[in-house]
């Protein structure tokens, strides 16, 4: 019987740095802990390139529920009231939905 070698898989595509990036940053606000306190500081790697560092940080300045401080050492603090779903608009709740809804206990 010969032995046989696996090879990578073909369709293995690396991350951009954008997409690294974005992801630690989303990680690091969604952390329970971050959501708990409800801020975050942000360090920058060596690895995150300056567009792609920009790029993510002007998304988040852009987002109007989010206070970004930009700190002395590089590192960004970003902060965020809590909010209740009525004033979201990207939680929708479907008026016409067939989920019954249990009554609440008596206790």
């Amino acid at each position: 019987m010969s032995r046989q070698s696996k090879a990578a898989p073909k369709n293995h595509q690396e991350m951009t740095g954008l997409e690294r990036l974005s992801l630690r940053v989303s990680s690091m606000i969604n952390h329970p802990l971050a959501q708990t306190q409800r801020w975050v500081t942000i360090h920058r790697l060596d690895t995150d390139g300056d567009m792609e560092w920009e790029e993510v940080m002007g998304l988040l300045a852009e987002t109007p529920e989010l206070d970004l401080t930009f700190d002395d050492d590089g590192s960004v603090t970003v902060r965020w009231e809590q909010s209740a779903t009525q004033d979201r608009d990207d939680f929708l709740i479907e008026e016409d939905s067939e989920i019954e809804v249990e009554e609440e206990a008596p206790f």
